[in-house]
């Protein structure tokens, strides 16, 4: 073997175990039977096959990038990768100048792979569109964020979504076994012993990521290999796969797409009344760590959008919890969310200020400006007098039970239907005191 090919090898073995068990061709690539089972989109691509452009949508581990650049094997185009965190227009244009001259003078096409596409800026985005649209390049982005958050509408309606599923266990074990037989690119030489609950343990670690389970079995092969000393047998403990995880890979990313369906999962829980669920999705985004003051945020507007009159004592339980957590902090802090949420999800419901606040908005703005009624504007003075405020405006306090027969709308509005509660909670007990009212309105001689 030359000094090169020593090199070679040397930088082979130093790469981590993830990466040199990186699939080789399609064929070897495992999860995503959706997009790559027969007849599927991505089933059977052939030399000189138009790929359309694409946008590879999934969580980390799932194989995107792999998958990028074994499609461009597999229809034989030339293959340029840049990262959208370290690549400018500059880079963007020398690539398309590159794929130019690659199919003028040899026929040959480019695919074009943008790894976080999301974050490339509009800018960079925009000087794409022309070379995507007239094929000098095929695009291929990779993003772990919903597309349509972060990439441009004619950009995003130039390429397909293709969505990528987080890799379930049969999956990962596949490729944890592999890597385990594989004695030139894997762990095959050194012969571990490794139990099946041991690898559904890595398995569940991982999360969905692949990547992540290469990393994790690594790491345990190498606290074994330490453990057994020289030329002692390799056995790999469930101890050693919870040690190199050190904690369980947890899908989220606060600014990203799974942040939104976490915090739309909750909502929906609490809104279903259904606890235990709300304390899974509440103990999902603070283990993954999410701040807490913004689940404090929206436990405050839930008590009012979505349980308000039902039971009042909502949002006071909500501010107290915030209250609260100033106060304790991390950990201890959770249990004053938990129990809030707990709370919140037991409740009766109701969004009445929700549609109420709606209602009175919408009439604001379609009736503009009307005048306060002479009765109800204050008379501080003596002009104010004179002019008819206040004039005819009777006190409750002043008649039996605090109320007297009145309107306090605007004439043009009087018999708009604004609030009206429902029959949850206490707010049926308010339902039946307005009724109880309207009835004293219609009995009262002024009617």
């Amino acid at each position: 073997m030359d000094l090169f090919a020593r090199n070679a090898e040397a930088r082979r073995l130093n790469q981590p175990l993830a990466e040199r068990m990186r699939p080789q061709s399609l064929a070897e690539f495992i999860g995503q039977e959706h997009l790559l089972g027969a007849g599927r989109l991505l089933g059977k691509l052939t030399p000189g096959q138009n790929l359309p452009s694409l946008l590879l949508w999934g969580p980390p581990g799932t194989g995107k990038t792999t998958l990028a650049r074994l499609m461009a094997e597999a229809v034989r185009a030339h293959f340029v990768t840049l990262s959208a965190v370290q690549a400018g227009v500059k880079e963007v244009r020398e690539a398309v100048a590159e794929a130019a001259t690659r199919r003028d003078q040899f026929g040959r096409k480019t695919v074009l792979f943008i790894d976080e596409i999301h974050r490339f800026s509009r800018t960079q985005q925009d000087a794409l569109l022309p070379h995507v649209e007239s094929g000098t390049v095929t695009l291929i982005g990779a993003t772990t964020e919903n597309p349509s958050f972060g990439v441009v509408a004619a950009l995003l309606s130039r390429a397909r979504v293709v969505r990528l599923e987080a890799l379930g266990e049969d999956a990962l074990h596949q490729i944890l076994k592999r890597a385990l037989v594989d004695r030139d690119r894997g762990l095959g030489a050194i012969e571990v012993s490794i139990a099946t609950a041991v690898l559904d343990e890595i398995a569940a670690l991982a999360g969905g990521d692949g990547r992540r389970a290469l990393g994790v079995l690594e790491a345990a092969v190498d606290l074994a290999r330490g453990d057994a000393g020289e030329g002692g047998a390799v056995v790999v403990e469930r101890a050693h796969a919870i040690e190199a995880a050190q904690t369980r890979a947890l899908s989220y990313d606060k600014a990203g797409d799974e942040h939104y369906a976490v915090i739309s999962a909750f909502i929906k829980s609490m809104r279903g009344s259904d606890p235990d669920a709300a304390a899974y999705w509440l103990a999902r985004m603070l283990e993954a760590g999410e701040d807490p003051r913004f689940l404090l945020r929206r436990l405050v507007i839930f008590a009012s959008e979505d349980i308000g009159n039902a039971d009042p004592q909502a949002l006071v339980v909500a501010t107290a919890a915030v209250a609260a957590f100033e106060l304790v902090g991390l950990p201890e802090g959770a249990l004053c969310l938990t129990q809030t949420a707990v709370y919140l999800a037991c409740a009766p419901k109701s969004n009445t200020a929700l549609t109420t606040y709606a209602a009175a908005r919408k009439l604001v703005r379609d009736r503009g400006a009307l005048p306060v009624p002479l009765e109800l504007r204050n008379a501080a003075t003596s002009l104010a007098k004179t002019m008819g405020h206040g004039q005819g405006y009777k006190y409750p306090h002043e008649f039996e039970g605090a109320y007297v027969p009145a309107d306090y709308l605007p004439a043009e509005l009087v018999g708009s239907p604004i609030y009206q509660p429902t029959g949850s909670g206490f707010e049926a007990e308010i339902r039946a005191r307005l009724e109880a009212l309207a009835t004293r309105r219609k009995g009262s001689p002024d009617d």
